[in-house]
């Protein structure tokens, strides 16, 4: 393998990168969808051989459209349904970041389950009638994030049999 090889480079950074992306998924902070997007595109423009790479680059760009909407789209309807309202999922985002910084990583699912318990008592003013409420909201973050890890992971698999093809 000779490694001053332009597109055998790209191949490396891009492999790499796909699986930061794929990581990303579920580490704060990280793109992780976008960076795998990226990386097959990057691989496709400056590695990617004939006919491949203008398939690869409409695949993954699909894959990735589809994984956004279907990301926001089928937890925000399962949240409307359940009647939570996106004041709660703001307040739980907001408590999520100050406690990603307050307690590295995990704080990140602390301060959003204990933002959306506490918009939910200061909404209908009792624990008890929060919890069922904070319980649908960590259910379409799980569902949310198995979302994108699908898309990202099909992507990574996409991206990896192009590679095989070309």
């Amino acid at each position: 393998m000779d490694l001053t090889d332009t597109p055998t480079n790209v191949t490396i950074l891009c492999a790499v990168a796909m699986v930061v992306g794929v990581f990303g998924v579920v580490i704060p902070f990280l793109p992780g969808l976008l960076l795998c997007w990226t990386s097959a595109v990057a691989w496709a423009i400056f590695a990617g051989e004939g006919a491949t790479r203008w398939g690869l680059l409409a695949l993954v760009t699909l894959i990735a459209a589809v994984g956004i909407f279907v990301k926001y789209a089928w937890p925000g309807r399962n949240l409307k349904r359940s009647g939570v309202p996106n004041r709660t999922l703001l307040l739980g985002g907001v408590l999520a970041i100050v406690g990603f910084f307050l307690i590295p990583v995990v704080g990140l699912v602390i301060g959003f389950v204990a933002g959306v318990w506490l918009a939910e008592i200061a909404r209908l003013g009792d624990s008890k009638l929060a919890w069922p409420s904070t319980k649908h909201a960590i259910k379409a973050a799980g569902l949310a994030m198995l979302v994108e890890l699908g898309a990202a992971l099909f992507i990574a698999i996409t991206w990896v049999a192009a590679v095989v093809v070309s």
